[in-house]
């Protein structure tokens, strides 16, 4: 019996050690993701890349690298980051987030729509658009109904 708990505790501690650093990898892995995310949505609001960098490393692991680009009217921020634990083992944990440009998007008195040329109350599917509760001249309240089985910012036709 003592025999058996020499080599079978060991092998238990070496087990639960892995799975701790695997949940500590898989949690950095989520902080990098949410970097991503937070430093992307800080580019499309126009601000400038350092503060856009700033946004992603202050959610990202410890040691995180951060790279900006602009490709077309998207801007994708990248993090990078080592695993934790003793050299990371090896492992490199990376996400990417893309966020549309807010200065390519055609703007106006209507939340979330555009108004295609000649058109004039509708996005540029033809859709009637409502302007915003919280616009000058907003739509009285109830006014704007929901469509049934339509997700979250459909507008009613």
């Amino acid at each position: 019996m003592t025999a058996e708990t020499a080599v079978a505790l060991p092998a238990l501690v070496a087990f639960a050690m892995g799975l701790v650093w695997a949940l500590t990898a898989v949690a950095a892995q989520i902080q990098c993701v949410d970097a991503a995310r937070a430093g992307a949505r800080a580019a499309a609001r126009s601000e400038p890349v350092p503060v856009a960098v700033a946004a992603a490393r202050s959610l990202g692991p410890q040691g995180a690298r951060v790279a900006v680009s602009r490709r077309g009217d998207l801007w994708h921020v990248r993090v990078e980051a080592d695993a934790p634990g003793p050299g990371g083992l090896g492992l490199s944990l990376e996400a990417e987030a893309a966020a549309l440009a807010e200065d390519t998007v055609r703007g106006g008195d209507f939340a979330g729509a555009s108004r295609a040329r000649g058109e004039p109350g509708t996005d540029r599917h033809g859709v009637r658009a409502y302007p915003s509760r919280t616009s000058p001249g907003a739509v009285p309240e109830g006014a704007v109904r929901s469509v049934p089985g339509a997700g979250p910012g459909a507008v009613p036709r």
